[in-house]
C-alpha cells in the first residue's frame, strides 16, 4: 500500500500512548499541586482505554507505519497490571517504550524487561536534592531516581535521562547533570521548557536555550555535534570529545522541528492528538465501543494523518488559547510528552 503522509509529506511512525492521566508527582512545570490538587476531577476507570482497546489503536497504528510505541502518562507506571500491557504491544512490530519519574522503577523495572519492554526513559531535573524535592512538589528524592535507574539498568533496560530545564529554576543543575552521567551508559537529554497547555504559565523568558545549555556544557566539557541516527529525530545529538559519552537536546523552543515530526498521541481516554500543542482530539473511544473492525480504526487513523497541518512551534503564542478557536491547549499530563 501507499506510505502514509501527512498535509506536508510527514510519514507517521510514533505513537504515544498515555495510559492515565494521573501522578504521584506534582512537578511545577507539568503538574502544579494548585491546579491538580485534591478536589481536581481526574478521569474515572471506565472513561479510560482498556488494554484490549489500546491494543487495537497501536496494532493499527502499526499496519500504517507506525515502528515506535511510547507508554506516557502522568505516571504509566501507577497503571494497574501496566506490565500486560507491555507484553500485549511486544507481539506488534514496533519498539515499545515507556517514560517514568522512577518511583516505581525498584519493583516494577524487572517485570517490564520480562514483558518485553525494549527501552526506558526516566525524567530527572536535577541533581541537588533541595532543587528536585522543590520541583517534583511531593518531596521526593534524587536518591529514589537514581535506585530506579540502576533497577533498570540491572534488569537489562537500556536508559535515557529527560531534564526539564527552566529558567530561575534549576539551569545551575545543567553541568552536574551532564557530570553525573557521563562515562554511563546512559544518554541524558535536555529539553527547553515548552509552553504546553495552560497550567503551568509559560514564559519566554523563562526558557534556556538549547545554545545556552550547549554553551555551558561546552565550558566544562568539550563537545561537538553527531548526525541525527534518523529523520525526524526529536534530540539534537553532542558527544564529548573525549568519547565519554553523548547528550541530546530537545529545542521545540528556539530550534522548531515541525518540519520532521512523526509523532502522534492517544490520551488515556482515548482520544487521538496529531500534536503535542493541540487544542482539541479526535474520539477513537467512541469509535471502538460502537463496534468498530481492526479495519476501520486503521482507516479512521489514515484519514486523521492525511489531513494533519499541525506546526505550532513553527507558529508559537504564548497565549494557552488557539485564537482561532478560543479553546484551550491539551495539558502534558493528559497526553504525555
Amino acid at each position: 500500500m501507499d506510505q502514509l503522509v501527512d498535509a506536508f509529506g510527514r510519514h507517521l511512525r510514533d505513537l504515544r500512548i498515555s495510559v492515565t492521566d494521573r501522578c504521584n508527582f506534582r512537578c511545577t512545570y507539568c503538574m502544579p499541586k494548585e491546579v491538580f490538587g485534591h478536589d481536581y476531577r481526574f478521569l474515572d476507570r471506565r472513561e479510560l482505554l482498556n488494554f484490549e482497546e489500546v491494543t487495537r489503536v497501536a496494532r493499527a497504528a502499526v499496519s500504517l507505519g507506525v515502528n515506535k510505541l511510547r507508554l506516557t502518562g502522568g505516571e504509566p507506571l501507577i497503571r494497574r497490571g501496566i506490565e500486560d500491557l507491555v507484553a500485549m504491544l511486544s507481539e506488534l512490530d514496533a519498539e515499545v517504550t515507556l517514560t517514568t519519574n522512577a518511583s516505581l522503577l525498584p519493583r516494577k523495572a524487572q517485570a517490564l524487561k520480562d514483558a518485553g519492554l525494549d527501552r526506558i526513559t526516566v525524567s530527572l531535573d536535577s541533581m541537588d536534592d533541595a532543587t528536585f524535592r522543590a520541583m517534583n512538589d511531593v518531596d521526593f528524592p534524587v536518591d529514589r531516581v537514581l535506585e530506579g535507574i540502576r533497577a533498570a539498568q540491572e534488569a537489562g533496560l537500556p536508559v535515557k535521562v529527560n531534564s526539564v530545564i527552566k529558567r530561575g529554576v534549576n539551569e545551575k543543575e545543567v553541568v552536574p547533570l551532564a557530570r553525573h552521567f557521563r562515562e554511563t551508559p546512559h544518554i541524558l537529554r535536555f529539553i527547553e521548557f515548552m509552553p504546553v497547555g495552560e497550567t503551568n504559565h509559560w514564559q519566554t523568558e523563562e526558557v534556556v536555550s538549547a545554545a545556552e545549555i550547549v554553551e555551558l556544557i561546552g565550558a566544562e566539557f568539550p563537545i561537538e555535534p553527531v548526525e541525527a541516527n534518523y529523520r525526524g529525530e526529536v534530540a539534537k545529538r553532542w558527544r564529548y570529545k573525549d568519547g565519554k559519552g553523548e547528550i541530546g537536546i530537545v529545542a521545540s523552543v528556539t530550534q522548531p522541528f515541525c518540519g520532521d515530526c512523526t509523532r502522534s498521541r492517544i490520551s488515556a481516554e482515548g482520544k487521538l492528538y496529531t500534536c503535542l500543542f493541540a487544542v482539541r482530539g479526535h474520539d477513537l473511544r467512541a469509535l471502538i465501543r460502537s463496534g468498530a473492525s481492526d479495519d476501520d480504526i486503521a482507516a479512521k487513523l489514515a484519514e486523521i494523518w492525511r489531513v494533519r497541518g499541525d506546526r505550532y512551534s513553527e507558529l508559537r503564542s504564548q497565549s494557552a488559547v488557539d485564537p482561532a478557536t478560543g479553546e484551550r491547549k491539551v495539558e502534558m499530563s493528559y497526553i504525555g510528552g
